[in-house]
């Protein structure tokens, strides 16, 4: 499978470079798999399209201010994009320029934060250990938010690139999909019979990593670390069981919950758990969890894309797009949503 089938054409003033206020009313389009169907909606309206009974899984990440830069001992600057935690004080980083982030550097940082460069991997990974080892402070006072490269406005109220449940500290890349939800609208849900349950997958490079492969099959997820609590798992186990729906906030979620699941004969189980996954979703997944997909619209011949297109079908999803760019739908991070049901 080559990953030029997933490629489409997008007129750049349809990449949103704001956020919708207030979060509900982005647009949302609902898309029916059985009849290859188009709605178009308000996310607001997205109460229509669900069931009492249905379970509602979001991604409870919080993203941290993952950019920071330092100084080289020759007085040059460096930047650095936090991935993810080894173990204390010792972290998986992006570095630009990667050239001088060689074995044994040392990167100084404002109050009086140092890092030296451990480990040197291919395609700009750095593994760095910083003292002292808690850098809660250093990203405090020198971290941003590290939006995406098309996002080219500045000065966003950081709390907008955060969902409005987002809880537990540690992804680089907001869960974007959860963006459109408020918490009157989950309340709202809640009267009606859904009940939200959360899990953490912490975004990072396996989300937002460009494939660069001419075939899909050769593409490898870079580990992202996740955790599904008993409680959580058990809820989503007995509505497989009872026949009622699971309804996937994000991609990150779909990820989390089909890399927990297992067939075991007409049983679906989910089993809880923590670590790292690197599961990566397209065309061809056999498909346990996930009934109901709510997403943002994604890159051209990214993973996120793949995904959807191994949920709805690469022809459909393909349709969907276009009928959005023809409706001047809103795309990626900060763009509208679309229902896959």
């Amino acid at each position: 499978m080559l990953v030029a089938e997933f490629d489409y054409q997008l007129p750049k003033e349809l990449i949103a470079q704001h956020p919708v206020e207030p979060r509900d009313h982005s647009r949302l389009l609902v898309v029916e798999r059985k009849t290859g169907r188009f709605y178009d909606c308000r996310f607001f309206e997205i109460e229509l399209w669900l069931n009492s009974g249905d379970v509602l899984v979001l991604n409870n990440t919080r993203v941290i201010p993952a950019r920071i830069y330092g100084r080289l001992v020759t007085g040059d600057k460096i930047e650095l994009l936090l991935l993810r935690p080894r173990e204390d004080g010792i972290w998986e980083t992006l570095s630009r320029p990667a050239r001088k982030a060689k074995p044994g550097t040392v990167v100084q940082f404002d109050d009086g934060f140092t890092g030296v460069v451990l480990e040197r991997h291919p395609a700009g990974i750095r593994v760095l250990k910083f003292e002292p080892p808690d850098i809660s402070r250093l990203l405090s006072v020198c971290g941003e938010l590290a939006l995406p490269p098309y996002i080219r406005t500045r000065g966003h109220n950081p709390e907008r690139y955060q969902t409005v449940y987002a809880r537990i500290p540690g992804a680089v890349a907001a869960p974007t999909a959860g963006l459109h939800f408020t918490s009157e609208l989950i309340e709202r849900l809640k009267q009606k019979g859904i009940k939200p349950f959360y899990l953490t997958l912490h975004a990072g490079l396996g989300t937002f990593r460009p494939v660069k492969v001419e075939k899909v099959e050769e593409h490898r997820m870079h580990p992202e670390e996740f955790e599904l609590h008993p409680e959580v798992a058990e809820a989503i186990t007995t509505a497989k069981r009872e026949g009622r729906r699971v309804v996937c906030v994000g991609t990150t979620t779909v990820r989390v919950l089909e890399s927990r699941a297992e067939r075991k004969g007409n049983q679906i189980l989910v089993h809880p758990g923590a670590g790292l996954t690197d599961l990566f979703i397209y065309p061809g997944f056999d498909w346990k969890v996930t009934d109901v997909l709510i997403t943002n619209f994604h890159l051209p011949k990214s993973t996120l894309l793949m995904l959807v297109c191994a949920f709805a079908g690469r022809e459909l999803i393909m349709k969907t797009y276009q009928h959005a760019i023809e409706q001047r739908y809103r795309f990626y991070s900060f763009g509208d949503a679309m229902m896959i049901i």
